[in-house]
């Protein structure tokens, strides 16, 4: 089983993904932390007990990784036309309490496991062997948090709260079966559309307010 467990806004520029969410949200995302083994860095905010989002961009500050970027992140001119073309919200993670049974079942699509970390924490993410995004972002990372659970519960609360998700796809029905096959719970809503793109409604202190 796997279940939603954050959103990301992949950015060219970590600056720039914060100020796309406050533009969108009217919220100031708080500093997360950097990533030592993907040379990355982010933003999050909290979305529920269990849910939060996150932006995330290149460390321009730390050293090149060992291995493939996740996220895409590998692909700088990739990344900028996603950004460029509206897909800021490329897709979202899913947790569950099973990695490994997961990936013997999926590993062609979710990619394998790898332990990452930011500060203290320390969890288990299924790395594509392209660092993309798997089924172009139809389809959720895949993780296991461990013992500690989801983070969301610790970060502040600026009262936010994820009122729905949507991803717009060429092949609804398609991805709508291999969210079956994945066993995946609180999916995003499914809508026909020319090109995969999200949309999320956040309820915030000033309103409902839409990311994408």
């Amino acid at each position: 089983m796997l279940t939603l467990d954050h959103l990301v806004v992949v950015a060219p520029d970590l600056a720039e993904g914060v100020a796309h969410v406050r533009d969108c949200l009217g919220l100031a995302m708080p500093e997360g932390g950097r990533h030592r083994e993907m040379g990355t860095r982010n933003h999050l905010l909290r979305l529920g007990e269990a849910l939060f989002l996150e932006v995330i961009a290149v460390d321009p500050d730390a050293p090149p990784p060992s291995r493939t970027r996740w996220f895409g992140l590998g692909d700088a001119a990739r990344v900028r036309a996603d950004w460029d073309s509206g897909r800021r919200l490329r897709g979202f993670v899913a947790r569950t309490d099973d990695l490994d049974g997961v990936l013997t079942a999926h590993g062609a699509l979710l990619g394998a496991a790898a332990t990452m970390t930011r500060g203290d924490l320390s969890w288990r993410f299924a790395l594509p062997p392209d660092g993309g995004w798997p089924a172009d972002g139809a389809a959720p990372c895949a993780m296991a948090w461990g013992p500690a659970g989801n983070p969301a519960r610790t970060m502040p609360d600026l009262g936010a709260r994820l009122a729905a998700v949507e991803l717009a796809h060429p092949d609804p029905d398609g991805v709508a079966a291999l969210h079956g096959r994945l066993g995946l719970g609180d999916a995003p809503r499914l809508a026909r559309g020319a090109l995969s793109r999200f949309t999320a409604r956040i309820t915030t202190p000033s309103g409902t307010r839409t990311l994408t």
